[in-house]
């Protein structure tokens, strides 16, 4: 049964680390997207006042933005979920004289560090908080 286990993790693991890498280039133009993004919103933002009317056709580009952030939120909760499976499977039974072999799977998963990479990066929760926080500082500074 743990045998069993581990095998799906490793076809999980090949079928995550192919997905990520065919999505990868994506990924990449969807990112630059947003990097140019962000300032010149800013600067339209700037630009137009308190026109409502004017703020209008941004409406696009805004609603453009959440969806990439909503993507890379999303694909980093698929590494935040990976990361709590060696917990998971911790606390499960698995019948008398298999902790040894339990322990073993666990370790194994935890060092697979399974979960969406994008140009060799783990891309977690943690790390889109940390570019969005940092590429916002860098726009509203320019």
């Amino acid at each position: 049964d743990l045998a069993e286990a581990k095998h799906d993790w490793n076809v999980l693991q090949a079928i995550l680390r192919k997905t990520s890498a065919t999505i990868e280039p994506c990924f990449v133009v969807l990112l630059g997207v947003a990097i140019v993004m962000v300032p010149s919103l800013l600067a339209d933002f700037l630009a137009m006042g308190s026109n409502p009317h004017a703020m209008l056709p941004l409406l696009q580009n805004v609603i453009l933005m959440a969806g990439i952030c909503g993507m890379l939120f999303m694909a980093a909760a698929i590494s935040d979920k990976c990361s709590r499976v060696p917990s998971l499977v911790n606390t499960l039974s698995f019948g008398k004289g298999t902790e040894r072999v339990q322990q073993h799977i666990v370790e194994h998963i935890v060092h697979s560090r399974l979960g969406f990479y994008i140009c060799d990066v783990r891309v977690t929760t943690e790390l889109v908080v940390k570019l969005m926080y940092t590429w916002t500082m860098i726009a509203l500074g320019i």
